[in-house]
């Protein structure tokens, strides 16, 4: 079978590529896999990909080699197809709107499956019908602004299947495209294939991971681990990502006094190597679409503290058991939950076996047959109707 994944930036660092890079290469072995970016930002994927993955870009953006006039003027016009309420509607133009349509009416047959709304959407309008066109949601419907969810409404049921990552947002998606033909199913990310090494549990450190944006709620973090320090001084917090909250994390930091105990790690393609280190992870976010570096770091046995925010974590963690939620954005909360760890080191180690085995129902061969059977289906359905 031809399966193409289409994502914006295949040469970044995300946890979107890295899951869509995890799926591609699962699929290697026995499927046509090409891995299709948008654009191109650097010489090679930052995440590792698999040699019989073919990959390309419809717009190589890396030094002098756009200085074209025509094209440098499309690169600064605005998109008139993508929804100015998508997220990253700053980083389409004219010009990828014309490298995108361009590809998808090229292709003939087999399955393409887009990662972000903007490429769903474009899907929907633009690909042949006899492509199996797939919809992955990687964050959730209620998380996109008021106008990008009428556009979904809009064009989603033209797809032949939209595949969310857990169950309540298929549930809030069924609602939205109520009697469409587009075909619902959830499929969680799978575990990255890696070797992890067990947890060091009693290291003193508290860890966590994510873009630095607001949806990550680092800001909640830092001020509950002042918190925390209080208490502990001998504990400390390291956050690895990058992203525009940078700055205003740091002053963050400096204004509590943690300069001494929270660091911004900056970003890293080697995190099992630094899960690794911890004691306990902790998810802050405000959101999340399902929280896949919660499943990383429980495979390496870490404990984990999160908010139950929509969507993901009570999907995963079973409070008590394997880790412990707290109410959505209560930092005192967070605090509580984290000097609970720290000062019980018996639980530390039950929730964080706990959490080991839990995460198996995540192991990639899993998933893999899962995305197999539903191209296989939806395969199947469009030959009958061809």
């Amino acid at each position: 079978m031809k399966i193409r994944y289409l994502l914006m930036n295949a040469y970044g660092v995300g946890g979107t590529i890295r899951t869509v890079i995890n799926q591609a290469n699962a699929l290697a072995a026995d499927h046509d896999v090409e891995l299709v970016s948008v654009f191109r930002t650097g010489d090679r994927p930052r995440f590792p990909v698999d040699p019989r993955v073919r990959t390309r870009a419809l717009a190589d953006l890396r030094g002098p080699r756009w200085r074209h006039p025509v094209r440098d003027w499309l690169r600064h016009r605005p998109s008139s197809l993508v929804p100015p309420a998508e997220v990253r509607y700053a980083t389409f133009s004219r010009l990828s709107d014309q490298k995108i349509v361009r590809y998808l009416r090229s292709l003939d047959g087999g399955v393409l499956v887009t990662t972000r709304p903007a490429l769903n959407l474009l899907s929907a309008r633009y690909a042949p019908r006899n492509v199996v066109r797939v919809a992955q949601e990687h964050m959730y419907l209620r998380s996109h602004k008021p106008e990008l969810v009428a556009e979904i409404a809009r064009w989603y049921p033209r797809l032949d299947a939209v595949v969310s990552l857990t169950d309540a947002d298929a549930v809030e998606y069924a609602a939205l495209l109520d009697g469409a033909p587009a075909r619902l199913a959830t499929i969680p990310n799978g575990l990255t294939p890696a070797d992890r090494a067990p947890a060091a549990l009693d290291g003193g450190i508290v860890v966590a991971a994510g873009r630095l944006t607001r949806q990550k709620g680092f800001d909640l973090l830092i001020k509950a681990f002042a918190e925390v320090v209080a208490d502990h001084p001998g504990w400390q917090l390291r956050i690895y990502g990058d992203g525009r909250e940078h700055g205003r994390l740091r002053r963050l930091i400096h204004r509590l006094h943690l300069y001494n105990h929270a660091f911004l790690m900056g970003g890293t393609t080697t995190l099992e190597q630094e899960l690794a280190k911890g004691a306990m992870f902790v998810l802050s976010s405000r959101y999340e679409g399902f929280g896949m570096v919660l499943i990383e770091a429980m495979a390496h046995g870490l404990p984990v503290v999160s908010f139950d925010c929509p969507h993901g974590p009570a999907d995963i963690v079973t409070h008590g058991r394997d880790g412990l939620l707290v109410p959505p954005e209560d930092v005192s909360a967070l605090a509580a939950a984290m000097k609970s760890l720290i000062g019980d080191s018996s639980l530390r180690h039950a929730l964080g076996e706990a959490a080991r085995m839990s995460v198996r129902r995540y192991d990639m061969d899993g998933i893999r047959l899962a995305w197999e059977r539903l191209f296989a289906e939806l395969h199947a359905g469009a030959t009958r109707v061809g």
